[in-house]
């Protein structure tokens, strides 16, 4: 019996016949009427209520599924049992390490690999977005729009400008990359001691961040959620960024102290934010951050492109030969270090 994919969140039916036609060593089972509609291009974590008879059906998939490309958000709590011989999980997101220890599957003994780098131009583009955005006075033009108002006013470039890094991935180094181009200073701060890349002008590590921050004119999270980030951007890290700094957060919104990130924003000490990511998130109707003209939030969808399932199918493909010829998998999770 061939080993038995089952595809648990929604993928356009010609990214799924091409599975199946470069990898026909594999049974591809791809049953949309038994999960989530999309709500928007790549949505693979769209809301999903079967009938009883569709529930059974889908039961059955997994007690057979011995691959999932994406996890099953229908039965986060009790897929150990009901996918007894699965062995590996397929994610469609790079940050899955929190979710892996929250459900226990990391006492299961599976596989995960991660999304790593589909969604890295993506997001980079968005920083870019924002730090124009900031520089670029937009929040002025947006004002003065509204008021229908006409006041020349001016504003700034990159060039010349620094921007912190901290979390040197493949969406880190893609961010060095454009800001680099842009003539920007460029420094970064990694857990790991390797040798940075050429677009990189300073490296810090962990313990060296402090000295970083107050050199930085923006600063982009993009590391992992983990025991050792949660919380990494303190009320005291805050103080010590420079004065009319911007934040760029596409990480977790856990990496930030949110109460001291509004004090900030509301008394002048930074200059504004862009949030793809909040703490908690959905950000409640209420939050005085949606009123702020000096925060950008996006609603944690700077990483969603219409090019990502063409990245994730790819992906995938790969990583499915790579299974069956018993190679190493790319993008493999370390579950002790939760990336």
């Amino acid at each position: 019996m061939p080993p038995q994919v089952l595809i648990a969140s929604y993928l356009e039916p010609e990214h799924v016949e091409r599975i199946r036609a470069e990898v026909p060593a594999v049974d591809v089972v791809y049953r949309p009427d038994l999960i989530g509609a999309p709500r928007f291009q790549a949505d693979h974590t769209a809301p999903m209520e079967r009938r009883p008879g569709q529930e059974a059906e889908w039961r059955e998939l997994l007690a057979e599924a011995e691959i999932l490309f994406d996890f099953d958000h229908t039965h986060h709590e009790d897929l150990p049992a009901l996918a007894p011989k699965l062995k590996w999980i397929q994610a469609t997101s790079a940050g899955i390490g929190q979710a892996v220890k929250r459900y226990g599957y990391d006492r299961q003994g599976w596989r995960f690999t991660t999304a790593s780098g589909v969604h890295a131009r993506p997001l980079a583009e968005y920083c870019l977005m924002a730090m124009l955005m900031f520089i670029k006075n937009y929040p002025v033009m947006d004002a003065q729009k509204r008021a229908r108002h006409w006041q020349r006013f001016n504003n700034s470039e990159l060039r010349g400008l620094t921007v912190g890094i901290v979390g040197l991935g493949r969406i880190g180094r893609d961010i060095a990359q454009v800001c680099n181009t842009f003539g920007m200073r460029v420094l970064a701060c990694r857990r790991s001691g390797a040798k940075p890349p050429q677009t990189v002008d300073a490296q810090f590590a962990p313990n060296q961040l402090d000295d970083m921050l107050p050199q930085a004119d923006f600063l982009v999270l993009c590391a992992p959620h983990t025991p050792e980030t949660d919380g990494l951007l303190s009320a005291k890290r805050i103080g010590l960024m420079k004065a009319g700094a911007v934040l760029i957060n596409i990480a977790r919104g856990a990496l930030v102290d949110h109460s001291a990130l509004k004090r900030a924003l509301r008394d002048g000490r930074l200059g504004g934010a862009a949030l793809d990511v909040t703490d908690p998130e959905p950000l409640p109707a209420n939050d005085p951050l949606w009123d702020m003209p000096n925060v950008i939030i996006s609603h944690h969808s700077a990483s969603t492109a219409d090019t990502e399932n063409g990245k994730l199918t790819e992906l995938f493909i790969r990583n499915l030969n790579h299974y069956l010829n018993g190679e190493p998998l790319e993008n493999l999770l370390d579950i002790n270090l939760m990336y």
